[in-house]
C-alpha cells in the first residue's frame, strides 16, 4: 500500500490486494484511524465494483489491529451526542452546534428567523464552485466586498464533508467561511440535525452574508419522476422562506447531456421547483445571447438541432415552470462575459457529470448567475 494525496479529512491509498488486484481508495482518519504504508485495511468496494459515481474509489471501512498492540487506533469519541450516519458501523458521533454542551447552545436556542439572508439552492454538488465564483465577479463589479459564504451540505449525497476536494480547497482559498453539514452528513466546521438548524447557525454563528444548501457529492436518481435526491432543493427553498430568507432557485441546466429528461432545464429542477417548493421563492433565469462566440461554438443535442434551439427549449421550460409555479418570483439574469471569462479560469475544477466546462458551460453559468443574483440583494 502506498499513500496519495490527501486534503482536510481525507487520505487517498493506493491498495494492494490479491495476487494482480489493486485499487485506489480513500480512507477518513477521523472515523477509523491514520493509516500508514504496510497498514491492513478492509475496503467496501460495492460502488466501485459496480462502476458508480466514488470517484473512482473503495471506501476504507477500518484499519485492522497493530500486532503489537492489539489496537486499530481509531480516534477516541470527542464531546458531542449528534450521532450521523445512524446505526451504521462508521457511525460517527460530533458535537452539534446548537446542542447543549456547545458554546453557541444559548445562540441558537430561540433563533427562529435568517433575517432576510440570502440562501441559493442547488441540486448537483458540482455547481458549488461555480456559484461562488458568480458571487465573487458579481461583488467585484458592483464594487463591494467579497461577501461572508457559509456552505450547509445537505445529506443527499456524500455524507462526510471531507470527501469533497473542492470543499477543502475552497475553504482553504477563503471562498467558503464555513461548511455546515445537516441531517446524516458530517464533517463540516459545524454540525446540525437539518437545514433549518443549519441555516440558523450560517446566520446568527458564522455570520454568513449569503447561504448556499445543496447535498454533498454524489447525486442519486432512478430516472423516475420522483426518485431522485434533488427533491431536497424544494424543501431547503421552503426552510429558507420559513426562517425569513430570501430563498433562491438555481436551475440545473445542460446543454450537453444526452438524457431528454436533463436537456435544457432538468427535469429535477421542474419537479423540485415546480411542485416541492411551495412557499415563495426566487428563480434565476439564465439569459444566454446566443450572438456570443462561446454559445454560438457550443455543441448541443442532435434533436435540438441548432444553439438557437437549446436556447429556445430553455426559454419555454421556464415559462411552463412559470405557470405551474406562480407563486416564485422569476428573474431573468443575463449571462455575461464576465462570467463565462471567471468560469473558464477557474482555479478550482469544474466537472458535472464527468463534463468539464469546455463541455456543458450552460451547467456552470447557470448556477453562477445565481450567485450573481444573490450578491445584488446585499446592496
Amino acid at each position: 500500500m502506498s499513500l496519495g494525496r490527501s486534503w482536510t479529512g481525507a487520505q487517498e491509498l493506493e491498495v494492494i490486494g490479491a495476487p494482480d488486484w489493486q485499487a485506489k481508495a480513500l480512507a477518513y482518519p477521523q472515523l477509523i484511524g491514520e493509516v500508514e504504508v504496510g497498514s491492513l485495511v478492509v475496503l467496501n468496494t460495492s460502488a466501485l465494483d459496480r462502476g458508480l459515481g466514488t470517484g473512482g474509489y473503495a471506501m476504507v471501512a477500518a484499519v485492522l489491529p497493530d500486532d503489537s498492540t492489539g489496537t486499530s487506533g481509531a480516534p477516541a469519541s470527542g464531546p458531542g451526542h449528534l450521532v450521523k450516519a445512524r446505526y451504521t458501523p462508521t457511525q460517527a458521533m460530533v458535537l452539534g452546534v446548537d446542542e447543549q454542551e456547545s458554546q453557541f447552545h444559548s445562540v441558537l436556542e430561540d433563533a427562529d428567523s435568517i433575517d432576510g439572508m440570502p440562501v441559493i439552492t442547488a441540486d448537483l454538488h458540482s455547481s458549488l464552485p461555480a456559484i461562488l465564483i458568480g458571487l465573487r465577479v458579481s461583488a467585484a463589479v458592483l464594487g463591494m466586498g467579497e461577501p461572508k459564504v457559509a456552505y450547509v451540505m445537505s445529506d443527499g449525497g456524500a455524507l462526510p464533508a471531507w470527501f469533497s476536494m473542492s470543499v477543502a480547497q475552497m475553504r482553504d482559498s477563503g471562498w467558503l467561511a464555513a461548511t455546515i453539514s445537516v441531517g446524516q452528513a458530517y464533517g463540516g466546521d459545524y454540525e446540525a440535525v437539518n437545514v433549518y438548524s443549519g441555516l440558523l447557525a450560517a446566520r446568527h454563528v458564522v455570520r454568513a452574508d449569503i447561504a448556499v444548501v445543496i447535498q454533498g457529492p454524489g447525486n442519486l436518481g432512478t430516472g423516475t419522476r420522483w426518485g431522485f435526491s434533488g427533491v431536497a432543493v424544494g424543501e431547503a427553498m421552503n426552510a429558507a422562506s420559513i426562517l425569513g430568507g430570501r430563498a433562491i432557485g438555481s436551475l440545473r441546466v445542460s446543454g450537453s447531456d444526452h438524457r431528454e429528461r436533463h436537456q435544457g432545464v432538468s427535469h429535477h429542477s421542474r419537479t423540485a421547483l415546480g411542485r416541492v417548493a411551495t412557499s415563495p421563492g426566487i428563480v434565476v433565469a439564465p439569459q444566454f445571447d446566443t450572438a456570443q462566440g462561446w454559445f454560438a461554438d457550443l455543441a448541443v443535442p442532435e434533436a435540438l438541432e441548432s444553439n438557437e434551439g437549446l436556447a429556445a427549449l430553455i426559454s419555454s421550460q421556464i415559462d411552463d415552470l412559470r405557470v405551474s409555479a406562480p407563486w416564485h418570483e422569476y428573474v431573468s439574469v443575463p449571462v455575461s462575459d464576465h462570467l463565462h471569462g471567471a468560469l473558464a479560469a477557474s482555479p478550482v475544477r469544474l466537472s458535472t457529470m464527468g463534463r468539464g466546462y469546455d463541455r456543458d458551460p450552460l451547467a456552470f453559468l447557470t448556477a453562477a448567475a445565481a450567485g450573481a443574483y444573490a450578491v445584488s440583494l446585499l446592496r
